[in-house]
């Protein structure tokens, strides 16, 4: 009988893989990994990237009839992207949920190619507000992305999995304006290159969407071997992992092997909705990138606007030197640093220390605009680069908390539900922080935070509030992990 038993808390230990699972030649593999899975990085990294690089080109468009408008009008772009998003993230979910990861993240990929060489093409306005939000409602593919970095990483690499696909997707909101900033109107700029009367004269900003399109097109090739995460039993199958079953037979003797165990299929699901963990993070989440898609959207409008309305005055190339130096030290940081941060201060806590320090940095930006020559370059390069870091690191440790919060075979819909809540707020980014960049820039002689200091100021409220969301009874964590 002791012999019985000791088999049975043996079986415990070890895990069933079904030959022809996707899933458990994943989770086998997992088991055999030794060291970092830098394959994986860079694959996760690669498709992120295509997902979230952007350009826009509303000054070309002619449509503000003002200078001060331009922002007003290159928020709704922002936002179109996003309201798309927002309507069919759950729907792109629930698809990877029942037939895989692997294919929404081809059809996103496919979507970013079409889309985005249409928005190079955009002859006006209104076909590049159009082309965004069909790009955003076919590009499905950042939600299932996450619940496969979750999963394709064994449990001590998670963490930096994690931060593969934040600083992918940060550094891509860098990277795009940069790309924008170097290589638009290259007619003017290079015009021994490039003809006036040439596609790339015509249409300003092709030649970035171009560029975007060809690594998209490459992403989406690679993509065709990438591995599937998600389990395909069928239905007679047993769960993956039969450590219930052995733990029945080993406390209960022979009367547990009357007692078959539950199929995957079986068992119910749980109503996300009531999933309070899951839902707190996601809220939390939410503000937190309301917060950084105003900012990035303000950024670029206050380093390119006039002196007198309190800019800089950069220029586009101006502004893309400094996002590329942003991206690289958050592409450093990110990959050496963060996993022993996370490790150290646990994700909830990042995100608290992270958003304090955000509001007397961003409070500094007005102040660092009354500065001139190198002094304003080094300052506002270190501002930039400490902003972008500290917005990825709280990013990647609420992306953790969120796939922590369910099981494998809902982590698709839940990252739905996530997507479809952060694109509504991110809706209002960059529409809302345009506004207020117009409306602060015609309030220069106000006598309480003139011109913008107000803009600033506003952001600091978003991000107050995001930081008192982190503490209890609001946020919550799964299985009492606190961060």
């Amino acid at each position: 009988m002791a012999t019985g038993e000791e088999k049975n808390r043996e079986s415990l230990l070890k895990k069933v893989y079904y030959e022809n699972c996707p899933g458990c030649k994943v989770e086998e593999e997992k088991a055999l990994q030794r060291g970092v899975p830098v394959r994986k990085l860079m694959a996760i990294w690669m498709i992120v990237l295509s997902a979230v690089l952007f350009a826009s080109q509303i000054r070309d468009f002619h449509i503000a009839k003002r200078e001060e408008d331009i922002g007003f009008y290159a928020g709704y772009v922002g936002s179109s992207y996003m309201l798309g998003r927002a309507l069919t993230s759950v729907f792109w979910g629930i698809v990877a949920d029942r037939y895989g990861r692997k294919p929404v993240i081809i059809i996103g990929t496919i979507a970013v190619v079409v889309f985005n060489t249409l928005f190079g093409l955009s002859v006006n306005f209104w076909m590049a507000l159009a082309t965004r939000f069909l790009l955003g409602s076919l590009n499905g593919l950042l939600g299932p992305i996450k619940a496969y970095a979750s999963e394709v990483f064994r449990e001590e690499h998670q963490a930096l999995g994690m931060s593969t696909v934040s600083t992918a997707w940060g550094i891509g909101l860098i990277i795009g304006p940069a790309l924008g900033g170097f290589f638009a109107q290259p007619a003017e700029k290079y015009p021994t290159i490039f003809s006036p009367d040439s596609i790339f004269g015509r249409f300003p900003y092709f030649l970035p969407c171009l560029c975007i399109s060809i690594f998209a097109v490459g992403v989406t090739i690679a993509c065709f071997w990438l591995p599937e995460t998600l389990h395909n039993h069928n239905e007679n199958a047993r769960l993956h992992d039969d450590s219930f079953e052995a733990l029945e037979s080993a406390s209960c003797g022979s009367d547990a092997n009357e007692m078959k165990p539950k199929t995957e299929e079986q068992i119910p699901k749980e109503n996300l909705m009531k999933n309070w963990p899951l839902i707190s993070s996601i809220l939390v989440y939410c503000v937190f990138s309301l917060h950084d898609m105003a900012y990035s959207e303000i950024f670029s409008l206050w380093a390119e606007s006039p002196r007198k309305l309190g800019g800089l005055s950069y220029t586009t190339e101006d502004v893309g030197e400094i996002l590329a130096i942003s991206g690289l030290g958050l592409f450093i940081f990110q990959t050496t640093l963060y996993p022993y941060v996370e490790k150290m201060l646990g994700p909830i806590r990042i995100a608290r220390i992270g958003g304090v320090l955000t509001i007397p940095l961003l409070s500094s930006y007005p102040f660092i605009a009354l500065l001139s020559g190198l002094s304003l370059s080094v300052l506002l390069n270190i501002a930039s680069l400490l902003k972008n870091v500290i917005s990825i690191m709280i990013v990647t440790g609420l992306f953790i908390l969120q796939n922590r919060a369910v099981d494998q075979r809902q982590r698709g819909a839940a990252n739905g539900i996530s997507m479809t809540a952060m694109s509504l707020f991110k809706a209002f980014g960059p529409a809302g922080g345009g506004a207020v960049f117009s409306w602060a820039q015609k309030r220069l002689d106000a006598s309480i935070l003139p011109g913008i200091q107000m803009v600033f100021f506003i952001l600091n409220l978003v991000e107050l509030l995001a930081v008192l969301m982190t503490f209890k009874p609001f946020l919550t964590v799964r299985d009492d992990r606190q961060g």
